[in-house]
């Protein structure tokens, strides 16, 4: 029964919008809530928290609520909302989650961090509570990123390409295990045949894309869109000249990377390096 949906701008803030669509998705399929219990698993008090807005649920509840009401990640994208904004996201946002979760291939480029979809659990915990989310938040947070991240490895997995500069590498977690983990899952992401992995190394020097983190999506109707961000500000861009601007920057960065079978050496290199130090 599946209920492709499109995220509106309706002023509603996420947490709500999220409670009032898995009940509206409950009660047209006609199951009350022992009933969704008994067919999707889990306790019926727990879907009845999170329809009152008592709680968000974690990623395999939701992804599995998504999944049996056929709603094609419309469901997790809300709860993504829910997770990440209480009350601020914008219109723009909104409509760049929903577009994330249909695109057929994701282009990346990174200044600071793995990008989410290739994250470790670790990795992610350690780079969230950095910037001050704790708690449950902290662990619904991570769960998230880890859900989405697993459309890389699904049937129907869109084409990824991440670039990301050599600080990336060389910005250690406190916990050293945890670290080499994320390059090792880096490593074994890299030879999968919809995901490839460059390093742009130290080495390239000045480059086009030095104050930006970009995502491009491509869409199934052909079009592309792009988000931008810096500490302050994120921006969706559908403009065509605008994209153009950002696509001749990516290329313009890519043709000084690595290729990916240097970039799998240079990560492998970093990691043997991880595994020898006396200190770790």
């Amino acid at each position: 029964m599946s209920q492709r949906r499109t995220v509106t701008s309706r002023s509603q803030e996420p947490r709500a919008r999220f409670a009032e669509e898995l009940k509206a998705l409950r009660e047209k399929s006609g199951d009350s809530l022992r009933q969704l219990s008994e067919k999707v698993g889990w306790d019926f008090s727990l879907f009845g928290k999170m329809e009152n807005g008592h709680t968000l649920g974690s990623a395999d509840v939701v992804q599995a609520l998504d999944q049996y009401f056929g709603a094609d990640g419309f469901l997790v994208t809300l709860w993504e909302l829910a997770l990440g904004d209480q009350a601020q996201y914008k219109d723009q946002y909104r409509t760049y989650f929903q577009l994330e979760s249909e695109a057929l291939s994701l282009w990346h480029f990174g200044l600071s961090s793995v990008p989410g979809v290739l994250q470790t659990q670790e990795y992610a915990a350690e780079v969230l509570a950095a910037g001050g989310i704790e708690g449950e938040e902290l662990i619904l947070h991570v769960e998230a990123r880890l859900n989405r991240g697993a459309r890389l490895v699904a049937e129907g997995a869109p084409r990824f390409r991440t670039i990301l500069y050599e600080s990336v590498l060389r910005l250690m977690l406190r916990d050293e295990k945890a670290w080499r983990q994320q390059l090792e899952h880096l490593l074994a992401m890299s030879v999968r045949p919809n995901v490839t992995v460059q390093v742009l190394p130290f080495s390239a020097g000045p480059f086009a894309l030095m104050n930006n983190y970009v995502m491009f999506l491509g869409l199934a109707d052909g079009r592309a869109v792009a988000y931008t961000e810096n500490d302050l500000h994120g921006e969706l861009i559908e403009e065509g000249s605008q994209i153009e601007r950002l696509q001749s920057a990516y290329d313009a960065t890519r043709d000084l990377a690595l290729s990916p079978a240097e970039s799998r050496k240079f990560i492998g290199e970093m990691l043997e390096e991880a595994r020898c130090d006396p200190s770790t």
